[in-house]
């Protein structure tokens, strides 16, 4: 598959309680992302900005797409490497650093995928389809942290 891939969305900002951005304290960090012919995404900042924790923030957004990349880019590799996967499950985390000038970046993401094939033999297949998931992640290759991968095989 060659060739650019072009997405849109709309983000619009719900969090004017009347006075607009009149003060930092004055406004709900209240967003609505939407993408056409999907279900709106309720979004804020993160609860440590003033954030509604109710809410997706653009961290956990980040966190989930790495995440999410990581599974869709495994589970192809595992096809094409002759893995069956029938389970895979993931406790990815993420750790952001402050400046303390008002920005901060993310230092790394650690991904822990759980992932349970149908054969024992198929483990060091397994294992070695991480890597390649790695390579294809399309997220992956557009940060500028690592994304560490720290996976666990089992048998059905």
């Amino acid at each position: 598959m060659h060739g650019e891939h072009h997405y849109r969305l709309t983000s619009r900002w719900t969090g004017d309680r009347g006075t607009g951005t009149s003060g930092y304290r004055d406004y709900d960090r209240a967003v609505t992302i939407q993408v056409e012919g999907k279900p709106e995404l309720l979004a804020s900042a993160d609860r440590p900005f003033r954030g509604d924790p109710a809410r997706w923030n653009p961290e956990d957004m980040l966190l989930a797409a790495l995440s999410e990349c990581h599974l869709l880019s495994y589970l192809h590799a595992c096809v094409t490497a002759g893995v069956v996967v029938t389970s895979y499950e993931d406790d990815a985390s993420g750790t952001m650093v402050l400046d303390g000038r008002g920005g901060g970046a993310f230092r790394e993401v650690v991904l822990r995928p759980r992932v349970t094939v149908a054969d024992a033999a198929m483990i060091p297949a397994a294992h070695a389809a991480h890597a390649q998931a790695n390579e294809w992640c399309f997220i992956a290759n557009s940060v500028n942290f690592p994304v560490r991968h720290e996976a666990t095989v089992s048998v059905a």
